[in-house]
């Protein structure tokens, strides 16, 4: 049954009841009707029927609340739930129950809109389009997979016999929010140039949104559809040391959705969402020497950014009896990642070249490089840009079968994505600088020599990546059946079989996995039989495929090196600013990569085991008068992670100790794919010949631990549903996530390269790993509800306080005391920024710098209903109410410069990021 509000009517007495994903509905004629047919309240229900960790927000409950309108903002006011780090994704993303957040699925209409580039980001809905979101933290059925934290499901608005029309606007203007916090810098050398280590007092952001809806029947019981438009208008203006910029966004998105009932047996839903997106931007330059103005300078050429696409859905239901009925959903999403207009600004035939002469923790654009445009690199001519296809199709069938309900279904989606090729500006990268005298020592060690004080020097890098396109296709096999086996006693029993694999830009497969069996496990105990006490438990796998970014960057084309001379400033050239000559080389060319795409053969362990992760849920609900109180222990682990090593020596050791004089580490990939703390079967090509044999090399040789994640919590909720005016509903969370790996993403260094992250590149990189992960939230107090004043006016309220993060020391690995172990390996390893746990030469642990400070926030809502206006609502939303400025992030960067010329960073420790400001949003709705 489609999800909505419905009227049962047995004859004698009615009752209204909703319809909500995923859960059951019960209606029940024994109570007396007039207690449960009060107009606006809600019947206090426990779900006996579901063993799943869910939680339901409908359009009327959130429209209440003074919650941003998008699913991330919603989605948090789950238990569990936890806002991502702001420098991943869109800066807008939740984590669930410890795992990161490239690790939950997204649905609209039953339809996975998850962007698997890099599992980051989903198709944008217009949420007034919204009629339900549904949040699963856990215990989820065999019908879902390809997630390890949560899955998000939305369902949009429909049409009825009934028209209706309306529209909203939606203001938050510049004028309404308080002003960011700007952090001094703590260099003495930079009192003006660079006397900010983050300026944000200046910015400004203006928002508006409007829409326009319709909806009823084209055909009356038969045919009905659901239209919605919402335009914008969002400008920024943004403000830097030596830049600023405005943004400007004007444009247009809608939504149609159409709901044919052919026949009493017979369902088609069609789902058409266009979220295309062009923003205007403007860079300015400051004059010369003139930093933070705050005001904008010299204008550059304007440029465009065009991002988004179109999803389309279309399901069929048939109902071939009463208790058996099969159901068909296609569906396609397409998606353009951000992609410039004209692709290649003013500056950009430009070397890029930066000056630390003067500056020597920090660097500043010199040159005829466009630093107002921003652009590092350009893409590759006459190739189109990024883009993302998704096709699925998914075949369902349901039978009741007295006791049981059995389902199976089968889904099989097809991604593909494009890369379009980059180099430098120039095709150079130079960075100039002057040897510092470091511990009295005289000089410092640059690239692995001894550089004098005073002696000028310059890094020079060059780095490209090729243009191809890449496939990635994953499958799944369910079947589960709930089996009501008393009136008291509901067993689950799910069944899931995943299959992966990924191509590189030929074709051929490089990562290939099928029958990954997930089995899923529940019962539901209604322990005095009325629904008031229930007890359930679920036990469950839950497989994680590959991204499609991990085909781009480990099976595609991508290379880098960098190299050191020493140099004079006399041989600056005036235009370009890079060198006309240089000198002699300081230590040896640093490579990263290789210019032609590896043998598909070279890119993956052969035993390589999907991610996965096992949970464990234990759970409790009664209901207390008018209350619902629940408490639950989750456990989750992580088993058989994976990511990419980037290291050759070991393989060179191997064949050396086995007798394969002739081996070329060069014959395989830059990086690979495998199961740290296991052996490592891979194509080898060991006598050099061309030809490629299985080994397995012993996992001595790599010196990695397994994988590890672990996370366990104890959720307490309460909710009082909507009854005599009010309503209430939240949770307290203590929780604990360890381990030496985050997952996906790695928020500590806010990179977002999905199972590739830098984690185990080397083993030097696990060196301190083990601690509290950044997702790890000690406490999280959660409350929201409203209360109606009278029957024009509500107020509603969303409180939320939740200890700090852990902190970390980040820095170089010192490589000079290292260079003979390393081999082949230190080369490569000096390409890495100060990403490792020894910082200042130290070693130290993740977490081990405390924590950030608690933080609290409480957003106001103010909802006005006139009688004399029948179909207004106006509306005031105050986010962040008391403009709480706790600090959310430090600089956790210990060293600058680079693993050859390490310094210690002044700013280290300094404020990052701080809580959003407060900022006042209004609103107005009509509908009629």
């Amino acid at each position: 049954m489609p999800t909505g509000k419905y009227t049962a009517d047995n004859g004698v007495d009615t009752r209204n009841i909703l319809v909500a994903i995923g859960k059951g509905s019960n209606v029940d004629f024994t109570e007396v009707s007039e207690i449960i047919s009060i107009v606006g309240n809600s019947l206090v229900s426990i779900d006996t029927t579901s063993v799943e960790s869910t939680s339901v927000f409908t359009a009327e409950q959130i429209d209440l609340l003074p919650v941003a309108r998008d699913l991330t903002s919603v989605a948090l006011l789950a238990p569990g739930a936890t806002a991502g780090d702001s420098g991943l994704g869109n800066g807008n993303t939740a984590s669930f129950g410890g795992s990161s957040i490239a690790e939950n699925g997204y649905f609209i209409n039953g339809f996975d809109v998850t962007n698997i580039r890099n599992f980051t980001s989903f198709a944008d809905l217009l949420y007034d389009a919204v009629s339900q979101q549904q949040v699963r933290t856990g215990g989820y059925g065999a019908e879902y997979g390809r997630s390890l934290g949560g899955v998000v499901s939305l369902v949009t608005k429909r049409g009825s016999n009934e028209w209706k029309f309306g529209g909203s606007i939606e203001s938050t203007p510049a004028s309404f929010r308080e002003d960011g916090k700007d952090v001094t810098s703590r260099d003495p050398d930079l009192e003006y140039s660079n006397r900010y280590s983050s300026f944000r007092s200046a910015n400004e952001f203006d928002s508006l949104s409007y829409n326009a809806y319709a909806s009823g029947a084209i055909v009356e019981d038969k045919l009905f559809f659901f239209g919605l438009f919402e335009g914008q208008d969002d400008e920024s203006n943004t403000f830097g040391k030596q830049t600023s910029g405005t943004m400007k966004d004007d444009s247009p998105m809608y939504l149609l959705k159409l709901d044919w009932n052919i026949s009493d047996d017979h369902l088609l839903e069609m789902t058409y969402i266009d979220n295309e997106e062009t923003q205007e931007f403007t860079s300015y330059s400051n004059p010369e020497d003139m930093y933070y103005t705050g005001t904008h300078g010299e204008a550059a050429d304007p440029y465009e950014i065009t991002k988004g696409g179109d999803v389309t859905i279309i399901n069929y239901t048939r109902f071939l009896t009463d208790d058996f009925s099969v159901s068909v959903l296609w569906g396609n999403m397409t998606n353009e990642l951000e992609t410039r207009n004209p692709d290649i600004g003013p500056g950009a035939e430009c070397e890029l070249v930066f000056d630390c002469r003067e500056t020597p923790s920090s660097s500043q654009s010199i040159g005829c490089w466009g630093i107002a445009q921003g652009q590092s690199t350009v893409p590759e001519a006459g190739i189109a840009s990024d883009t993302d296809e998704r096709d699925s199709l998914r075949l369902g069938a349901e039978w009741i079968l007295g006791e049981h309900t059995l389902r199976v279904g089968y889904d099989q989606e097809k991604f593909t994505s494009t890369k379009r090729g980059t180099t430098f500006t120039g095709g150079e990268y130079w960075r100039w600088h002057v040897a510092q005298d470091v511990d009295g020592a005289g000089g410092q060690s640059v690239n692995g020599a001894f550089v004098t004080a005073g002696d000028e020097y310059i890094r020079h890098r060059e780095s490209n990546t090729g243009s191809a396109s890449y496939e990635v296709e994953n499958t799944a096999f369910y079947i589960e059946d709930t089996w009501q086996v008393t009136d008291e006693w509901m067993v689950y029993l799910g069944l899931r079989s995943e299959g992966f694999e990924n191509r590189n830009g030929d074709g051929d497969s490089f990562v290939k996995s099928d029958s990954e069996l997930a089995p899923r496990l529940g019962f539901s105990w209604d322990m005095d039989g009325d629904g008031n006490k229930k007890l359930f438990g679920t036990a469950g796998r839950y497989f994680m495929p590959i991204a499609a970014n991990t085909n781009i960057r480990a099976a595609g084309t991508e290379w880098s090196y960098e190299e050191y001379f020493y140099v004079d400033s006399a041989d600056e050239n005036p235009i370009t600013a890079a060198p006309d000559k240089v000198g002699d080389a300081i230590g040896t060319r640093n490579s990263n990569g290789d210019e032609k795409a590896p043998d598909s053969r070279t890119v993956a362990a052969t035993n390589l085991k999907p991610m996965h992760q096992d949970e464990f849920i234990l759970g409790y609900q009664q209901q207390v008068d008018d209350w619902i109180l629940g408490a639950k222990a989750i456990y989750r682990e992580v088993k058989d992670g994976m990511d990419d090593y980037c290291s050759h020596q070991p393989f060179i050791d191997y064949a050396t100790d086995n007798g394969y004089n002739d081996f070329d580490y060069k014959s395989m990939a830059g990086c690979m794919m495998m199961n740290p703390g296991n052996d490592f079967s891979i194509a080898l090509d060991l006598n050099n010949d061309g030809n490629y044999e299985v080994e397995s090399v012993p996992k001595e040789y790599f010196g990695l631990e397994k994988y590890k994640r672990t996370y366990k919590a104890l959720e307490f909720t309460f909710e009082k549903p909507f009854a005599d005016g009010w309503f209430l509903q939240g949770s307290y969370t203590l929780a604990k996530s360890e381990g030496n790996s985050e997952g996906y993403v790695n928020s500590t260094l806010e990179q977002d390269d999905a199972g590739l992250t830098q984690g185990i590149d080397n083993a030097l990189f696990q060196d301190g790993a083990y601690g509290a992960l950044p997702n790890d939230r000690r406490h999280t107090f959660k409350a929201f509800g409203a209360y109606q004043v009278n029957d024009e006016t509500s107020v509603s309220v969303n409180f939320s306080l939740q200890s700090g993060r852990p902190r970390n020391c980040v820095g170089f690995i010192s490589l000079d005391e290292l260079r003979d172990e390393l081999g082949v390996d230190a080369g490569g390893l000096a390409n890495y920024g100060a990403s490792s746990f020894y910082c200042g030469g130290v070693l130290g642990s993740r977490g081990d710098q405390g924590r950030t400070p608690w933080v609290k926030n409480v957003d106001l809502g103010l909802t006005y209903k006139p009688e004399y206006v029948d179909g207004l609502t106006v509306k005031v939303n105050v986010r962040n109410a008391f403009n709480f400025q706790e600090v959310t992030e430090y600089n956790k960067t210990g060293d600058v410069g680079s693993a050859s010329s390490r310094l210690p960073n002044p700013n280290y420790t300094t404020p990052v990021n701080y809580q959003a400001p407060r900022r006042i949003t209004l609103t107005a709705r009509y509908s009629f």
